[in-house]
Protein backbone atom coordinates (compact mmCIF):
# COMPACT_ATOMS: atom_id res chain seq x y z
CA UNK A 1 0.00 0.00 0.00
CA UNK A 2 1.29 3.35 -0.73
CA UNK A 3 1.98 5.70 2.63
CA UNK A 4 2.68 8.69 0.85
CA UNK A 5 0.14 11.27 0.99
CA UNK A 6 1.88 14.53 -0.45
CA UNK A 7 5.09 15.21 -2.15
CA UNK A 8 6.50 17.99 -3.38
CA UNK A 9 8.96 18.11 -6.28
CA UNK A 10 11.40 20.82 -7.22
CA UNK A 11 8.60 23.67 -6.62
CA UNK A 12 9.95 26.81 -7.42
CA UNK A 13 7.40 29.78 -5.89
CA UNK A 14 7.62 33.74 -6.58
CA UNK A 15 5.68 36.07 -4.46
CA UNK A 16 5.46 39.92 -6.57
CA UNK A 17 7.95 38.79 -9.43
CA UNK A 18 10.43 37.70 -6.53
CA UNK A 19 11.60 34.14 -6.20
CA UNK A 20 10.91 32.73 -2.55
CA UNK A 21 11.16 29.13 -3.22
CA UNK A 22 14.02 27.93 -4.80
CA UNK A 23 13.76 23.80 -5.60
CA UNK A 24 11.64 22.34 -2.82
CA UNK A 25 11.56 18.70 -2.82
CA UNK A 26 9.68 16.65 0.34
CA UNK A 27 7.24 13.95 0.80
CA UNK A 28 5.06 13.26 3.62
CA UNK A 29 3.32 9.64 4.24
CA UNK A 30 0.36 8.50 6.17
CA UNK A 31 1.55 8.80 10.13
CA UNK A 32 4.17 11.44 10.20
CA UNK A 33 4.63 14.52 11.67
CA UNK A 34 7.03 16.79 10.09
CA UNK A 35 8.74 20.44 11.04
CA UNK A 36 9.73 23.03 8.68
CA UNK A 37 12.12 25.33 10.44
CA UNK A 38 13.78 28.36 9.23
CA UNK A 39 14.65 31.70 9.35
CA UNK A 40 12.01 34.81 9.12
CA UNK A 41 12.25 35.29 5.24
CA UNK A 42 13.06 31.80 4.40
CA UNK A 43 9.89 30.88 2.94
CA UNK A 44 8.39 28.90 5.39
CA UNK A 45 4.66 30.47 5.02
CA UNK A 46 5.03 30.93 1.15
CA UNK A 47 5.40 26.73 1.30
CA UNK A 48 2.49 26.04 3.54
CA UNK A 49 0.15 28.72 0.81
CA UNK A 50 1.90 26.91 -2.19
CA UNK A 51 0.16 23.95 -1.01
CA UNK A 52 -2.62 25.64 -0.68
CA UNK A 53 -2.62 27.49 -4.30
CA UNK A 54 -3.05 30.72 -2.50
CA UNK A 55 -3.04 33.14 -5.90
CA UNK A 56 -0.92 35.74 -4.41
CA UNK A 57 1.90 32.93 -5.29
CA UNK A 58 3.07 31.66 -8.77
CA UNK A 59 4.54 28.73 -8.95
CA UNK A 60 6.70 28.49 -11.93
CA UNK A 61 8.95 24.89 -11.60
CA UNK A 62 7.68 21.92 -10.25
CA UNK A 63 4.52 20.21 -8.59
CA UNK A 64 2.32 19.01 -5.60
CA UNK A 65 1.37 15.54 -5.80
CA UNK A 66 -1.40 14.80 -3.58
CA UNK A 67 -2.71 10.92 -3.24
CA UNK A 68 -1.57 10.22 -6.37
CA UNK A 69 -3.24 13.40 -8.00
CA UNK A 70 -0.90 16.62 -8.94
CA UNK A 71 -3.11 19.30 -7.40
CA UNK A 72 -0.46 22.56 -8.58
CA UNK A 73 -3.01 23.99 -10.02
CA UNK A 74 -6.30 23.65 -8.63
CA UNK A 75 -8.57 25.68 -6.94
CA UNK A 76 -7.79 26.53 -3.28
CA UNK A 77 -11.33 25.90 -1.99
CA UNK A 78 -11.00 22.52 -4.46
CA UNK A 79 -8.32 21.34 -2.26
CA UNK A 80 -9.85 22.27 1.25
CA UNK A 81 -12.28 19.69 -0.20
CA UNK A 82 -9.77 17.31 -0.99
CA UNK A 83 -8.70 17.22 2.91
CA UNK A 84 -6.14 19.81 3.45
CA UNK A 85 -6.50 21.96 6.43
CA UNK A 86 -4.36 25.39 7.17
CA UNK A 87 -4.22 27.07 10.23
CA UNK A 88 -3.05 30.76 10.00
CA UNK A 89 -0.77 32.60 11.46
CA UNK A 90 -2.80 35.70 12.32
CA UNK A 91 -6.49 34.46 12.18
CA UNK A 92 -8.87 36.69 10.74
CA UNK A 93 -11.63 37.93 12.86
CA UNK A 94 -15.29 37.37 11.48
CA UNK A 95 -17.97 39.33 13.16
CA UNK A 96 -22.04 38.07 13.10
CA UNK A 97 -20.42 34.68 12.59
CA UNK A 98 -20.25 32.01 15.75
CA UNK A 99 -17.73 30.05 15.86
CA UNK A 100 -20.39 27.49 15.54
CA UNK A 101 -21.75 27.66 12.58
CA UNK A 102 -18.40 28.63 10.83
CA UNK A 103 -17.26 25.29 11.91
CA UNK A 104 -20.91 23.52 10.78
CA UNK A 105 -20.93 25.45 7.06
CA UNK A 106 -17.35 24.33 7.31
CA UNK A 107 -18.15 21.22 7.93
CA UNK A 108 -20.90 20.80 5.11
CA UNK A 109 -18.82 21.87 2.17
CA UNK A 110 -16.16 19.44 3.04
CA UNK A 111 -18.19 16.26 3.42
CA UNK A 112 -21.44 17.10 1.32
CA UNK A 113 -23.50 15.95 4.29
CA UNK A 114 -25.95 17.74 6.14
CA UNK A 115 -24.55 18.31 9.81
CA UNK A 116 -26.64 17.43 12.86
CA UNK A 117 -26.58 20.49 15.06
CA UNK A 118 -27.09 18.97 18.29
CA UNK A 119 -24.96 15.98 17.72
CA UNK A 120 -22.57 18.59 16.31
CA UNK A 121 -22.73 20.70 19.41
CA UNK A 122 -21.42 18.21 21.66
CA UNK A 123 -18.68 17.18 19.89
CA UNK A 124 -17.65 20.57 19.53
CA UNK A 125 -18.03 21.02 23.37
CA UNK A 126 -15.79 17.90 24.29
CA UNK A 127 -13.15 19.42 21.78
CA UNK A 128 -13.24 22.96 23.63
CA UNK A 129 -12.88 21.24 27.08
CA UNK A 130 -10.22 19.10 25.84
CA UNK A 131 -8.93 22.48 24.61
CA UNK A 132 -9.22 24.16 27.82
CA UNK A 133 -11.54 26.43 26.06
CA UNK A 134 -14.51 28.10 27.55
CA UNK A 135 -17.33 26.41 25.80
CA UNK A 136 -19.72 29.91 25.79
CA UNK A 137 -17.07 30.78 22.80
CA UNK A 138 -19.21 28.13 20.58
CA UNK A 139 -21.68 31.10 19.86
CA UNK A 140 -19.79 34.17 19.89
CA UNK A 141 -18.45 35.75 16.69
CA UNK A 142 -14.78 33.85 15.31
CA UNK A 143 -12.35 35.20 16.97
CA UNK A 144 -13.91 38.66 17.90
CA UNK A 145 -12.22 39.61 21.11
CA UNK A 146 -10.02 36.25 21.29
CA UNK A 147 -7.04 36.27 22.86
CA UNK A 148 -3.91 35.65 20.41
CA UNK A 149 -3.66 31.88 22.77
CA UNK A 150 -7.42 31.01 22.41
CA UNK A 151 -7.60 32.27 18.69
CA UNK A 152 -4.19 29.68 17.94
CA UNK A 153 -6.44 27.14 20.02
CA UNK A 154 -9.75 27.90 17.86
CA UNK A 155 -7.40 26.82 14.94
CA UNK A 156 -6.91 23.53 16.36
CA UNK A 157 -10.20 22.90 17.38
CA UNK A 158 -11.41 23.53 13.65
CA UNK A 159 -8.72 20.67 12.95
CA UNK A 160 -10.44 18.58 15.01
CA UNK A 161 -13.54 19.32 13.80
CA UNK A 162 -13.17 19.23 10.43
CA UNK A 163 -10.69 16.03 10.67
CA UNK A 164 -8.46 16.63 7.07
CA UNK A 165 -6.28 14.16 5.66
CA UNK A 166 -3.04 17.13 5.78
CA UNK A 167 -2.99 19.76 8.70
CA UNK A 168 -0.88 22.58 8.00
CA UNK A 169 -0.21 24.51 10.73
CA UNK A 170 1.54 27.80 10.46
CA UNK A 171 3.19 29.11 13.19
CA UNK A 172 0.53 28.17 15.55
CA UNK A 173 3.03 28.37 18.66
CA UNK A 174 3.67 31.76 17.89
CA UNK A 175 3.29 34.52 20.35
CA UNK A 176 1.48 31.52 23.07
CA UNK A 177 2.32 31.17 26.38
CA UNK A 178 3.62 27.46 27.79
CA UNK A 179 0.75 26.75 28.96
CA UNK A 180 -1.03 27.15 25.82
CA UNK A 181 1.53 25.88 23.39
CA UNK A 182 1.01 22.34 25.62
CA UNK A 183 -2.45 22.51 25.11
CA UNK A 184 -2.21 23.20 21.24
CA UNK A 185 0.37 20.16 21.44
CA UNK A 186 -2.26 17.91 22.89
CA UNK A 187 -4.33 18.92 20.38
CA UNK A 188 -2.00 17.78 17.63
CA UNK A 189 -1.84 14.44 19.22
CA UNK A 190 -5.40 14.17 19.35
CA UNK A 191 -5.66 14.88 15.73
CA UNK A 192 -2.76 12.50 14.38
CA UNK A 193 -3.41 9.19 13.31
CA UNK A 194 -2.00 6.33 11.17
CA UNK A 195 -3.93 7.51 8.11
CA UNK A 196 -3.19 11.62 8.51
CA UNK A 197 -0.07 13.95 8.58
CA UNK A 198 0.69 17.01 10.24
CA UNK A 199 2.71 19.75 8.73
CA UNK A 200 4.47 22.75 11.40
CA UNK A 201 5.59 25.62 10.00
CA UNK A 202 7.87 27.57 12.68
CA UNK A 203 10.61 29.32 13.36
CA UNK A 204 11.81 28.35 16.82
CA UNK A 205 11.74 25.19 18.66
CA UNK A 206 9.23 25.85 21.40
CA UNK A 207 6.24 23.73 20.39
CA UNK A 208 8.65 20.55 19.87
CA UNK A 209 8.84 20.56 23.68
CA UNK A 210 6.00 18.62 23.90
CA UNK A 211 5.16 16.83 20.93
CA UNK A 212 7.36 14.59 19.56
CA UNK A 213 8.08 14.75 15.31
CA UNK A 214 9.27 12.31 12.73
CA UNK A 215 11.10 14.80 10.63
CA UNK A 216 12.44 18.54 10.72
CA UNK A 217 13.38 19.90 7.54
CA UNK A 218 15.68 23.20 7.58
CA UNK A 219 14.59 25.82 5.42
CA UNK A 220 16.97 28.71 4.62
CA UNK A 221 16.83 31.27 1.46
CA UNK A 222 14.08 29.16 -0.14
CA UNK A 223 15.99 25.83 0.08
CA UNK A 224 15.75 22.91 2.25
CA UNK A 225 19.48 22.45 3.23
CA UNK A 226 19.37 20.23 5.29
CA UNK A 227 16.96 17.15 7.32
CA UNK A 228 17.06 14.91 10.73
CA UNK A 229 14.94 14.03 13.46
CA UNK A 230 14.07 16.11 16.74
CA UNK A 231 17.51 16.36 17.83
CA UNK A 232 18.09 18.81 14.60
CA UNK A 233 15.10 20.79 16.25
CA UNK A 234 17.90 21.10 19.33
CA UNK A 235 20.57 22.01 17.50
CA UNK A 236 19.11 24.87 16.10
CA UNK A 237 17.69 26.07 18.92
CA UNK A 238 21.20 26.04 20.88
CA UNK A 239 23.09 26.97 17.81
CA UNK A 240 20.86 29.30 15.48
CA UNK A 241 21.06 29.06 11.87
CA UNK A 242 24.21 30.38 10.92
CA UNK A 243 25.90 27.36 10.16
CA UNK A 244 23.24 26.89 7.23
CA UNK A 245 23.15 30.40 5.71
CA UNK A 246 23.66 30.44 2.44
CA UNK A 247 26.09 32.55 1.66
Amino acid sequence: MNKTLIEIKDLHVNASEKEILKGINLKINKGEIHVIMGPNGSGKSTTANAILNNPEYTKTQGSIVYEGEDISNLKTDEIARKGIFMSFQLPEEIPGISVTNFLKYAKNKITGEPVKIFKFKEELKKYMEELNMNPKYMERSLNVGFSGGEKKKNEILQMLVLNPKLAILDETDSGLDVDAIRTVSKGIEMFKNDENAVLIITHNNKILHSLKVDYVHVLVDGKIVTTGGQDLATEIENEGYGKYKIL
